[in-house]
């Protein structure tokens, strides 16, 4: 293979700490901590100490708007339309709970999305709703007609991942989004794998509810999530907390207006710790670009394909490039126990069921490939 020049990555590769002891590829289990989303959170502890409960007027509120904005950007949208919450699963809770089930009382997914996405609806299969789960015929794809013949006029959500956990898959968002409007359904995106390393337009594909987090590829950790909300949608939320109203410092509780914007979704008072460890690794990712850390993650996923095709472990990867996203996965005879030695000379990679799975990120480099695969055919 014909590799491009390790430039990048040398530009970035001082800002990520564990980076200089360890060979890091499990962005999609948690994006490598950044030295600047540690200032960050440094300052949220130091304006704690020193101006206590009035941070929040001066300072935090300021933070939790820049975090929205930030994260937005990342999905083409407005910062009114993203509401900040403490987890996917809240998100998915707020809109489940937003839905009217009544007339349409079908939700579609798909067998290859995350558990959380699905457990959200098959918990309220004892109140009438009907889960469709949409098989696949190689763990690693969905094709998209068998989505299409699932979704019918009783379908109230099609709800499913953008990038595939267990296989790197990336689906066609635009396209199942014409699917569930044509059938009058809502389309959910599940965007925690694809945030910051694949380019999203969410008013591009017509996306009604996107949810993600800053976990993963955006690097910052755990406790912050985003729910993207199309403005035109005028449902409100069942559950509604003191951040979700219109005036929340009027603290009048016979004036319970939500949030004529996105903000009517969140869920009480936000992580703001979490916000200001989030805020470095937004920072850091619309730095470099993300169309720039696609083309990058790309060269680096090519890289690890063919090298773990030539070491004999069968990569789980659909099988064309432009579907591919920076999540390897290959086949090996005892994936746990390989995790666990690799471990043990340094090499960060993770497992899921007999395969063990790489991620690199736009920070990583092909020799972190090379000794990886290589510790990986002596494991």
């Amino acid at each position: 293979m014909n590799r491009p020049p390790d430039g990048l990555p040398g530009r970035y590769r001082g800002e990520f700490p564990i980076l200089e002891r360890k060979v890091y590829l499990n962005s999609n289990s948690l994006g490598a901590l950044s030295r600047r989303a540690v200032a960050y959170r440094h300052q949220f502890e130091d304006q704690w100490n020193d101006l206590g409960a009035s941070a929040w007027y001066e300072l935090w509120m300021r933070k939790l708007e820049d975090v929205r904005a930030a994260f937005g950007r990342t999905v083409g949208a407005s910062p009114d339309e993203i509401a900040l919450l403490p987890s996917v699963s809240a998100g998915l809770a707020a809109v489940a709970g937003a839905l009217d089930f009544r007339d349409r009382n079908r939700v579609v997914l798909t067998e290859l999305d995350f558990p959380t996405l699905a457990y959200q609806f098959l918990s309220r299969e004892r109140t009438g709703l009907e889960v469709i789960m949409v098989e696949s015929p190689d763990g690693i794809e969905i094709p998209i007609e068998r989505i299409e013949a699932a979704v019918d006029e009783r379908t109230a959500l099609l709800a499913t991942s953008h990038v595939f956990f267990s296989s790197g898959a990336i689906q066609d968002a635009a396209a199942l989004a014409r699917i569930a409007h044509r059938q009058g359904a809502y389309f959910l995106l599940d965007a925690y794998q694809a945030s910051g390393q694949i380019p999203i337009d969410v008013k591009a594909w017509d996306v009604d509810f996107l949810v993600s987090g800053s976990l993963k590829w955006l690097c910052g950790g755990p406790g912050m999530a985003f729910l993207y909300v199309r403005p035109e949608l005028e449902m409100e939320p069942t559950t509604l907390s003191w951040f979700g109203v219109e005036d929340q410092f009027g603290f009048d509780l016979r004036a319970a207006r939500p949030h004529p914007d996105a903000r009517r979704f969140e869920m009480g008072t936000p992580a703001v710790g979490a916000a200001f460890t989030a805020a470095g690794g937004l920072e850091i990712v619309e730095e470099v670009g993300i169309e720039r850390i696609r083309e990058r993650n790309r060269e680096l996923t090519e890289d690890l394909v063919e090298r773990l095709a030539e070491a004999g472990m069968r990569p789980h990867v659909a099988p064309e490039a432009t579907r591919r996203s920076a999540v390897v996965l290959a086949e090996h005879r005892d994936a746990a126990g390989a995790v666990r030695r690799l471990a043990e000379l340094g090499i960060i990679i993770d497992f899921r069921k007999d395969r063990v799975r790489l991620s690199p990120h736009f920070y990583n480099t092909f020799e972190d490939n090379r000794l990886a695969v290589e510790a990986l055919i002596e494991s």
